[in-house]
């Protein structure tokens, strides 16, 4: 089969990672799959025309609304997955929500990468429930082993020679619904109290406003650095050094960073949201929490990661780090 996949394929995003997994997956299996940037149709005739054109025998596209409203009244059958900004966020505007609706109508099926997501589109279109299918990312990394850590740290300011160094990364495209600022503030004062725990934000500057406000921001919290986007096989290699990797997003379809450092083995803590939730289980797989306050300072002690023992402790104040000698994080990296 010769089969269009259309998706927003700017460099570095999630969107774009799982876009080249399902190409690649689909030429394993002896079909032709060519991709087309969502993002990049100048009109919504251009992918009529296309298809006319190329003669494809169906299609997929990734995000119900960005790439799906490109289907519409496509002469050759198409599915649809669900990229998780259409079903979290973009439902709640109107004239989106019945575009994405028509576009369901039309489609031959859709995916859920989780259960959840699956019974909010349901909840909301009805009619399309025995079309929508759950199907859980598959992942995979490609750490380079030739990758020069330390190089990585200097180009990002971070001194190399700190003992027992703590860096975090957070990886994410930079626009709202990352909240990439979330932690900004509370990873700042940590480092002020312990100078070898740092925050890394990494990924494209998807709004350039937000992105400037970053900037600004970081330039009065000492231990966080905007990070320069580096190809994904580099990427996976610091994600493998790193102390662990954070998720502060306000909504998550599912994150390729979280799976990603989930197969590193790197200790992941995220933001209790439904799409992290469905792939985190609290204190066993990674760590979930409600509030940015993600540690705390007990009488005259602050919490010792760097003895890697630790235990998440979730209250109404969201979670702390406490030092916990019998629940050493690395014990449980292998489940990770």
């Amino acid at each position: 089969m010769r089969l269009l996949l259309l998706a927003c394929l700017r460099a570095q995003t999630g969107n774009a990672t799982t876009a080249a997994r399902i190409q690649s997956h689909l030429h394993d299996a002896g079909h032709i799959c060519v991709l087309k940037d969502a993002s990049r149709c100048e009109s919504l005739t251009e992918i009529a025309n296309l298809t006319s054109a190329d003669q494809f025998d169906a299609a997929l596209a990734i995000h119900l609304y960005k790439g799906g409203r490109h289907l519409q009244g496509s002469r050759i059958p198409f599915g649809i997955i669900f990229g998780g900004t259409d079903i979290n966020e973009d439902i709640r505007s109107e004239e989106k929500r019945r575009v994405m609706g028509a576009v369901l109508r039309e489609a031959r099926f859709a995916v859920a990468f989780t259960t959840e997501m699956k019974e909010l589109a349901a909840a909301e279109w009805p009619d399309a429930r025995k079309k929508i299918y759950v199907q859980y990312q598959g992942i995979r990394t490609t750490p380079t082993e030739t990758f020069d850590w330390y190089r990585f740290l200097q180009n990002a300011d971070i001194p190399a020679d700190t003992d027992d160094l703590r860096v975090f990364l957070l990886i994410c495209g930079l626009r709202r619904v990352k909240d990439p600022l979330y932690l900004v503030d509370v990873f700042s004062d940590w480092h002020r109290k312990e100078p070898s725990v740092h925050l890394g934000i990494i990924g494209p500057a998807v709004d350039p406003l937000l992105t400037t406000e970053i900037k600004e921001k970081i330039k009065r919290a000492p231990g966080v650095h905007l990070l320069q986007e580096m190809p994904q096989d580099d990427l996976h290699a610091a994600m493998r050094r790193c102390f662990a990797v954070v998720n502060s997003s306000i909504s998550e379809g599912m994150s390729a960073a979280i799976l990603e450092a989930m197969d590193l083995n790197i200790p992941v803590l995220a933001r209790n949201i439904p799409g992290n939730a469905a792939i985190i289980k609290h204190k066993d797989t990674g760590l979930l929490f409600s509030d940015p306050q993600i540690w705390r300072k007990e009488k005259n002690k602050s919490p010792e990661l760097e003895s890697l023992a630790v235990s998440a402790v979730s209250d109404r104040c969201g979670l702390r780090l406490l030092t916990r000698p019998d629940l050493p994080i690395r014990k449980h990296l292998k489940a990770w």
